[in-house]
């Protein structure tokens, strides 16, 4: 018990780094360089920059809903972690603004080693089960409503490519040119980062359980993440006749599974990407 608080506090730690690395990117080395961030916090900068208005505060006020609704859909958990990475992330924007820092290097550069610093830090707050950018909660809403509609498991990735697509449109249109590009290569590098270091995140999850007693879970799956599961007999050397779940969820679903499993001990499960399902 001692050491699951203890590494409850490491992932607040990490999610609050992770958020303080982004901050400190998109303020110190993106917005100088011309370039901006992606999602929802690239909307605040567009926003930001055509009002005059304080960015710490648009930001606040875009992301705030699409933390309210991960609180209301993905769980009360994941909401906290959202909550604490979003704060600390608007918050290292207003102290990074009153830093005086500049990368003297060409914008190419710069702007592809702000956007490497940006997706480490994202990385590491999707890692420990926190989000900061409302565009992949909107995402996991829209594939959750369609899965619940339609029964089947899809990817979020055509969503947040489709997003981030008409944010980088807007960001053409609205500030200029250079700005769309060079974003553009933030986000190439960003999300290649965070692929590497959350084995795809906007990908499909299969969980595999191995367990004696599936009952409990499955009824907790059905229950909390509103999921079936596939049931097989299973043999092991050691402990004998099996059964083993597989179970299909969303990256940001993992938080909620991890808990139901732990609940339910006596179990052994795996977390595997999958690609691609075909109908």
């Amino acid at each position: 018990m001692k050491n699951k608080k203890l590494e409850e506090y490491g992932s607040y730690l990490l999610i609050i780094l992770g958020a303080l690395m982004a901050s400190f990117s998109v303020i110190c080395i993106l917005i100088p360089n011309g370039a901006i961030d992606y999602g929802t916090a690239g909307i605040a900068i567009i926003v930001s920059q055509l009002t005059g208005f304080n960015l710490s505060l648009c930001v606040f006020v875009i992301f705030a809903p699409f933390v309210i609704a991960g609180f209301l859909i993905l769980g009360v958990k994941f909401g906290i972690k959202a909550t604490v990475g979003s704060l600390f992330y608007t918050v290292g924007l207003e102290i990074f603004e009153k830093v005086h820092f500049e990368l003297n290097t060409e914008h190419f550069l710069a702007v592809a080693f702000g956007g490497a610093l940006l997706g480490f830090g994202l990385a590491l707050i999707l890692r420990f089960g926190g989000c900061i950018d409302g565009s992949e909660i909107f995402a996991n809403i829209i594939v959750n409503a369609i899965s619940r509609k339609t029964g089947r498991n899809y990817s979020m990735t055509y969503i947040l490519l489709a997003f981030n697509a008409c944010v980088y449109l807007a960001a053409f249109l609205l500030i200029n040119q250079d700005a769309a590009l060079l974003s553009l290569l933030v986000y190439v590098v960003a999300t290649s980062i965070i692929n590497s270091v959350t084995d795809h995140f906007d990908a499909v999850k299969q969980v595999t359980i191995i367990t004696k007693d599936p009952h409990a879970i499955i009824a907790d799956i059905k229950e909390q993440l509103n999921k079936t599961c596939t049931m097989m007999d299973s043999y092991g050397a050691i402990a004998g006749e099996n059964k083993t779940l597989i179970c299909y969820i969303s990256y940001f679903e993992l938080q909620k599974m991890k808990e139901i499993i732990s609940k339910n001990a006596g179990s052994f499960s795996t977390v595997s990407t999958i690609d691609e399902i075909l109908r």
